[in-house]
């Protein structure tokens, strides 16, 4: 057997080989730049991740006071050196992640005095530390930067931000004194010589604390200014000479881009281990391990989803290998009863296209390979199983050559009837199918693995539920023939009659789970989604939440004056208080809970106004009322106070004054508790009795169009200060302003990071690949039957049949076909989340909100406008077959084309 012979073959069925060598390029593509995509979005997802989370869980921060385990002060010189072997003592996969580091000594805070803060009657606190990384962060406004070669015995040099200088009405030249509370260290000379602004604000250097950029105001009346001046390592050497006790700390800011997605348990399981190999008299903080945990677990959710839309996608191209190799080996039907009649064997047969397959699949997975190496991404060891797909495919066209008969009888005239053996294959594939998805309720998955029920289960349930569509659908289309028959023409009796006897149960299956694949990926896109709306609903039950520490209760009338603000509610939040027996305060011995006070009836009209409805309970809505309030409470809450037995009467402090409540309610959450919450209170704002102390709102929620949210954040601010300066004795300027947080910005941080991008490739690339893999075998589907169509079509034409009618009868017979396939795969895409998605832990992708799988309208106007392309594609490519073929050629005797 020749390599010509073979090519002049290949050549001769040029476009079924073309066909199964497209499909080898279009698996080994996935198999190769798949995972270096996936493992792109994960490395682009943790350093996202990371990059969003505050300081705290970003940094690994070693401290130790001087006076720890030793009784002599050490030096900050000392500390200095030691920021180099701190990091090289971490473990291996900790070390190379961090990217910058700080070292601060700190002295202890003494009261500062001076002639320029008599002037102003300011009582300020000082704190000196010596920070050699700030320099290179900052800007010198005015002055110069500390000298580190001061003598011991002269003022101590300090450089203080603009912030703090300008609150405390310091400047270049300013001589202060600086006494150390209780302590015998004599005071000592401070003197201001520079001020400095930093270069970015948003640098890591400044995230220490107390904050080096900005003084602290004063909490009330009496209460000092909290402030902290820069000075030089040698400073602080000199007051640790003297015997003050310095404190040392060693930051270091772990990068996301530096972390290796591909071992987050290692890394993990590391950071909590550094506690425990922290050297002698050091104290380790670090929060990294918690955002890497939560994208672990984000990770895992969507590896597992992505294992189930891979299986889809993975099963419906194999499939349509063997669509393609069924229908390549019947159509050489004859050649290959010819090759037997001359004595050839099934072996002959195997090893002749056993050849051909080889020369076409091989160079295909070659390049379908390579063109996967092109894709950006890290690689992952995948060349076995592009071998293996490869060697499986070049099996394909033997095994349905082998399997083909020889004969050429008349199928378009009977109907077959299934065999004893096919219908137990069939009885077996639903008992099986209906074992595994049992099974996998039961048993569960382990999120992040490839699971092998998890991955046949999609494929199960397609195939039986296709195979149940196979033997249903002939029914009513025979009950529609009858009716036909007994009507004037003969298109819808003859099409109807030709659809009930169709039998196209392989590319029918496949057409099901390539549909189901895309179904899948949008039902469960969309309950993500709607889940996320809900999820940001919850932190916000409005357009927008203003907050602050106490805002005037005329906040609410201000922020109703602004533009296109149409609903506002206020709200006030204590959190940590102890349910009480008594008025007076005796305990109930029940654990701490959150309180959140709300005006509902406001909160229902923005909820309405913002279409966000909130589930209040109706008690909770009376303007007034006798005896205990009525109280929404969580589930723990109201079982502690039904074993108390003070579900019907107990009190809670809020901003000072107790209010008995009584249990109205209860909810597992509620808008505007922190979500993850167990233990909460909700207490009716408006019906709150009278106290010789109001309760003030914390906040406000507000609803509205095109709201501005400087103003909102303005608005807020006055009404601090005015609450802040309506009392009797005036405060201070709060410590921060008033915050605003809107509900898009909610929803888009809900949906952004994280392990999202590859979530979101995996639903895209799933819907898409399910749609196209779904026309594609509509289309073997089709040209499965064609010949006989052709035939009959030929003869309906020698007898009168117009070519609108001929069209007509084309577009009855493949209607139902089409129509079951598409509805079928709509389906069992629509059950598959039902059965899994309790199983893949999608919480991860919502912030913790559950995902419910709902009814979509939309999705049934996709199914329907799928449905319609795939029947116009259908009848497109019998109307290119059919013209191919010239109908008029396909009566010829023993014409088999």
């Amino acid at each position: 057997m020749s390599i010509g012979a073979v090519v002049r073959r290949i050549r001769a069925y040029g476009g079924q080989f073309l066909l199964l060598g497209v499909l080898t390029v279009v698996i080994t593509l996935l198999i190769s730049g798949v995972p270096r995509i996936t493992n792109r979005l994960t490395e682009q997802g943790l350093r996202e991740h990371m990059a969003q989370q505050l300081p705290a869980r970003r940094d690994i921060t070693y401290t130790i006071g001087s006076d720890a385990g030793s009784s002599v002060p050490s030096n900050a010189s000392a500390g200095q050196n030691r920021l180099d072997v701190l990091q090289e003592a971490m473990p291996d996969h900790v070390r190379p992640a961090v990217s910058e580091r700080w070292y601060v000594a700190d002295g202890p805070v003494g009261r500062l005095t001076g002639p320029d803060l008599k002037r102003n009657n300011l009582l300020v606190e000082l704190g000196l530390r010596a920070m050699p990384a700030v320099p290179e962060a900052a800007t010198m406004v005015d002055g110069r930067w500390p000298a580190e070669d001061v003598a011991r015995d002269e003022p101590t040099q300090i450089a203080l931000s603009a912030d703090t200088a300008r609150k405390l009405d310091l400047r270049v030249g300013s001589k202060l004194q600086l006494a150390l509370p209780e302590s015998k260290v004599p005071s000592v000379p401070v003197i201001v010589v520079g001020i400095f602004a930093p270069n970015d604000p948003s640098d890591g250097v400044w995230d220490s604390l107390p904050q080096l950029l900005r003084a602290a105001e004063p909490l009330g009346d009496g209460q000092p200014f909290i402030a902290v001046g820069l000075t030089t390592i040698g400073a602080l050497d000199h007051r640790a000479a003297e015997g003050v006790w310095l404190t040392h700390s060693w930051r270091y800011r772990v990068n996301g881009d530096a972390l290796d997605a591909g071992r987050l348990d290692l890394t993990i399981d590391e950071l909590q281990r550094l506690e425990q190999t922290a050297p002698t008299g050091l104290q380790v903080v670090q929060g990294v391990d918690v955002p890497l945990r939560e994208f672990r677990d984000a990770l895992a959710s969507a590896r597992t989803l992505l294992a189930v839309i891979a299986a889809g996608v993975f099963a419906t191209l194999a499939g349509l290998v063997l669509l393609a190799a069924g229908l390549a080996a019947r159509r050489r039907r004859g050649e290959f009863a010819l090759l037997r009649a001359r004595g050839g064997g099934s072996t002959t047969v195997a090893r002749r296209t056993l050849a051909e397959s080889l020369l076409v699949t091989v160079p295909a997975a070659a390049v379908g390979w390579l063109l996967g190496t092109l894709v950006p991404g890290a690689p992952d060891p995948t060349v076995p199983y592009a071998a293996a797909a490869t060697v499986l495919i070049a099996l394909a066209l033997p095994v349905a050559a082998l399997a083909t008969s020889g004969g050429a009888g008349r199928r378009d005239l009977v109907r077959l009837r299934p065999s004893a053996r096919r219908l137990t294959l069939e009885a077996s594939l639903l008992v099986l199918a209906g074992l595994a998805v049992v099974l996998l309720r039961r048993r569960g998955l382990t999120l992040g693995e490839v699971d092998p029920l998890l991955v046949a289960v999609p494929v199960l349930l397609a195939a039986a539920v296709a195979v149940l569509a196979l033997r249903a659908y002939p029914w009513p289309l025979q009950l529609v023939s009858r009716l036909a028959a007994r009507a004037r023409g003969s298109v819808a009796f003859l099409g109807t009659a030709r659809a009930g006897r169709a039998v196209v149960s392989a590319p029918l299956v496949v057409v099901v789970l390539a549909i189901a694949t895309a179904g899948f990926c949008a039902v469960v896109s969309s309950g993500i989604e709607a889940s996320r709306d809900r999820a940001a609903s919850e932190r916000i039950p409005g357009d927008a939440l203003v907050t602050g520490d106490r805002l005037a209760p005329d906040t609410a009338d201000a922020l109703s004056r602004l533009s296109g603000v149409r609903a506002v509610a206020a709200l006030a939040t204590e959190p940590g208080q102890r349910p009480a027996r008594t008025k007076v305060g005796l305990d109930a011995g029940i654990n701490q809970v959150s309180v959140l006070a709300v005006d509902a009836p406001a909160l229902a009209r923005v909820g309405e106004a913002a279409g966000r409805e909130a589930t209040i309970p109706p008690a909770m809505l009376a303007e007034t009322g006798d005896g205990p309030l009525p109280a929404l409470v969580s589930p723990a809450v109201a079982t502690d106070l039904a074993r108390a037995g003070l579900d019907g009467s107990a009190f809670l402090s809020l901003q000072g004054q107790r209010y008995e409540f009584r249990v109205a309610d209860t909810a597992e959450s509620f808008p505007l508790v922190t979500p993850g919450t167990e233990r909460f209170v909700v207490l009716p704002l408006q019906a709150l009795p009278d106290r010789p102390t109001v309760a003030v709102p914390t906040g406000f929620v507000v609803a509205g169009d095109g709201l501005d949210t400087e103003a909102l954040r303005r608005t807020g601010d006055e009404g601090q200060q005015r609450y802040q300066r309506g009392g009797v004795v005036s405060g201070g300027e709060r410590p921060r302003g008033a915050e605003v947080q809107t509900w898009a910005a909610s929803r888009q941080e809900i949906g952004e990071g994280g392990a999202n991008g590859l979530l979101a490739f995996g639903f895209a690339s799933g819907a898409a690949g399910g749609t196209v893999l779904g026309l594609l075998a509509i289309a073997f589907t089709v040209l499965a039957g064609a010949r006989a169509r052709g035939q009959v079509l030929s003869r309906l034409r020698t007898l009168g049949l117009s070519r609108r009618q001929w069209r007509g009868l084309l577009l009855v017979e493949l209607t139902p076909l089409v129509g079951v396939a598409v509805f079928t795969g709509a389906f069992v895409g629509a059950l598959l989340p039902l059965l899994l998605t309790p199983l893949l832990g999608l919480s991860a992708f919502t912030s913790g909100m559950p995902v419910r799988v709902a009814f979509e309208p939309g999705l049934v106007v996709a199914v329907v406008a799928l449905g319609a392309l795939a029947l116009a594609f259908a009848v497109a490519i019998e109307a290119l077959n059919n013209r191919r073929l010239r109908l008029g050629e396909v009566l010829r005797l023993g014409e088999e084309s």
